[in-house]
């Protein structure tokens, strides 16, 4: 049986390791070919081992051994003319752009909003935010020209939804990329492109399972938790690239401006 999305090509960002790793191969298992990219080197304010080169050549010889092509470069999402230039080439090569997963992101904790440094904020809102809005940039074009319409998941969180202490950044951005979205989804509907954004709780992923986030944790007040309604503690990448192949899939054909959770009930406690 063919996939949900054969014939289709998807455009991954942060596809190193974590989600956009497994919403790659997840893509790529539903029959899409990929294009990808990731930093893979470190930035000054994650407090945390951020993904590297071997981390991403991983990632693509688990889609080549599902039999799909893909396109893979080392270029940081703030990077306008890096993103712009893989986009072109991944077009070029494979002849079209169907799907979009906005994935790249950071974490990061302060005491407060006040003694957050300007350091800490502004990487923060440059990667999480103003990087997503240049990949959709260089992505929106390619997809209307090619006329199939198309769309576009946005990797937002259930700190898009709701205030945290000492994560404002994190939480200013993941809120952002929900206004960015719905007026994306009224801007691109005419092209049959549809905006949407995901809303994960703690994922296993090392943004998460890192000593850093470990302290930060057990050294709260209980003001930060990742308690779930579900007995889980953490949901599975798999869990937020279901969610993703639905809403790239024509099961979800009219599907828009939607903000859809995938928390394990985070939200209702």
């Amino acid at each position: 049986m063919a996939g949900r999305l054969e014939g289709k090509v998807a455009l991954v960002s942060g596809a190193a390791r974590g989600q956009g790793r497994s919403h790659a191969v997840r893509l790529a298992q539903e029959g899409a070919d990929i294009i990808a990219f990731d930093i893979c080197r470190q930035l000054d304010t994650v407090p945390y081992p951020m993904a590297v080169s071997d981390d991403l050549e991983q990632t693509v010889r688990l889609v080549e051994d599902l039999d799909r092509r893909i396109i893979a470069r080392e270029a940081d999402v703030r990077d306008s003319a890096a993103v712009q230039a893989l986009v072109d080439e991944g077009v070029s090569e494979f002849g079209r752009l169907d799907v979009v997963c906005a994935n790249a992101g950071i974490a990061g904790f302060a005491e407060n909003s006040w003694t957050m440094t300007e350091d800490q904020w502004e990487e923060m809102i440059a990667v999480n935010l103003t990087g997503v809005w240049k990949t959709v940039k260089a992505a929106a074009p390619a997809m209307i020209e090619a006329g199939n319409g198309g769309s576009i998941v946005i990797t937002s969180s259930t700190a898009g939804v709701k205030g945290m202490p000492g994560t404002a950044h994190y939480v200013s951005a993941k809120h952002g990329v929900v206004g960015l979205m719905r007026s994306l989804a009224n801007e691109l509907a005419p092209h049959s492109i549809r905006v949407n954004t995901v809303h994960p709780t703690g994922v296993n992923t090392p943004m998460i399972v890192n000593d850093f986030m470990a302290e930060v944790l057990s050294s709260s007040d209980g003001s930060i938790n990742l308690q779930n309604a579900l007995p889980v503690e953490m949901v599975e990448p798999v869990d937020i690239s279901n969610a993703i192949v639905w809403l790239a899939s024509e099961e979800a054909r009219y599907v828009t401006g939607v903000s859809l959770p995938v928390d394990a009930g985070f939200l209702q406690r």
